[in-house]
């Protein structure tokens, strides 16, 4: 029996490759940034609540007019297949089977089309912005008919981040896992090309000097929502609401990109106030526990949104183990609402944390 998202990390590891598993678990340089996004949670108290009075929490929410079960999404994450060949429709599955959203990465191992008729709950696709524009707004006009309700643009990576573990490795995708959204029509040489090294490809070609205006043609191009990813300061929280951003998440590309970033959680309040209520603010970055959610409600996410854990539950046991993922952070989350006395989302707010004690006094005993 599997009681933890670090009990399923660990039986990941067992099962997929040493470079696969590098890859998925990696971050950017020393990986500073990738341990503090989840060392921030293990520095906020929750305060308990006597006889709340009520029994199940209601832990739906609403998210640019959807409906979620949770305030929990399935946060991009490229090329599923890498974790067991259910790839992004098992997720897709996983996810609408609980109520939840899925954001559909570019670098997706299926096409966005594929993964959308397996879904049955609110899709996003996560863009990439290309030198070739005609490839940026082919996937944003694609997404659109598919039925996806909102584009994500991930802002912080003009090419993606300096990962040590991938340069050591070597690694490459393997050959039989491809980027499905972008090889479509390429001969057979490009398409290797465009598969094999990430790090590779999107230094020749990702976009590498994009302003606040690709906002506008990506609205234009596609007719729907779009939400910033990729932003940690109020600075930027403002750019992004004045370029008409449906939405902001507060990310730090899981510490795979600037190590030395702060963690999300420590940036999340500054956004927020900056954003003051004109949008839905998410976050992404060491969610491990239900608790944690909490903590990121509290601090004034919308939502939050993981990653890694659900590959994590895929190479474990596929779609069945995303599944198993996702529910156990839904159970945790209305386990700590309950025991916090928030009997909805909306009444999670910052007097559900304890002040942490600094210092114990010694007690004479009598």
């Amino acid at each position: 029996m599997t009681l933890s998202l670090d009990e399923y990390a660990t039986l990941a590891r067992r099962e997929l490759p040493a470079d696969v598993w590098d890859f998925i678990a990696g971050g950017a340089g020393r990986e500073r940034t990738l341990a503090a996004n989840e060392a921030a949670y293990d520095t906020v108290c929750l305060r308990p609540k006597a006889l709340p009075g009520f029994t199940e929490p209601d832990t739906h929410v609403r998210v640019l007019g959807g409906r979620w079960a949770a305030p929990l999404g399935v946060a991009p994450v490229a090329y599923h297949e890498l974790a067991h060949r259910d790839g992004e429709s098992g997720t897709a599955r996983a996810a609408g089977a609980l109520g939840l959203p899925l954001v559909v990465s570019t670098f997706a191992s299926q096409s966005l089309e594929r993964v959308a008729r397996e879904a049955s709950a609110p899709l996003w696709l996560q863009m990439y912005c290309f030198r070739d524009e005609e490839v940026t707004r082919s996937l944003a006009g694609r997404a659109a008919a598919a039925g996806y309700e909102a584009l994500v643009l991930t802002v912080d990576t003009p090419f993606m981040g300096r990962r040590l573990r991938d340069l050591r490795n070597g690694f490459q995708v393997p050959p039989h896992i491809v980027p499905a959204n972008l090889v479509e029509g390429l001969a057979e040489g490009a398409r290797a090309d465009v598969a094999a090294s990430p790090a590779a490809h999107s230094r020749t070609a990702f976009h590498p000097a994009l302003d606040w205006s690709v906002v506008a043609r990506l609205r234009e191009w596609s007719g729907l929502p779009v939400l910033a990813k990729g932003v940690l300061s109020g600075e930027d929280a403002r750019a992004a609401l004045d370029a008409g951003v449906a939405g902001i998440i507060v990310s730090n590309h899981g510490g795979r990109q600037l190590d030395g970033a702060p963690a999300t959680l420590e940036v999340l309040p500054e956004v927020v106030t900056a954003v003051a209520g004109r949008c839905p603010v998410l976050m992404d970055g060491g969610v491990r526990r239900g608790s944690d959610i909490v903590v990121a409600l509290a601090f004034g996410a919308t939502a939050v949104l993981v990653g890694r854990p659900v590959l994590h539950g895929l190479a474990v046991d596929g779609t069945a183990g995303a599944h198993a993922v996702l529910s156990l952070l839904m159970r945790e989350l209305a386990d700590t609402m309950a025991l916090t006395g928030r009997a909805t989302v909306d009444a999670v707010d910052v007097s559900v944390l304890a002040p942490r004690a600094m210092h114990l006094r010694h007690l004479e005993l009598p």
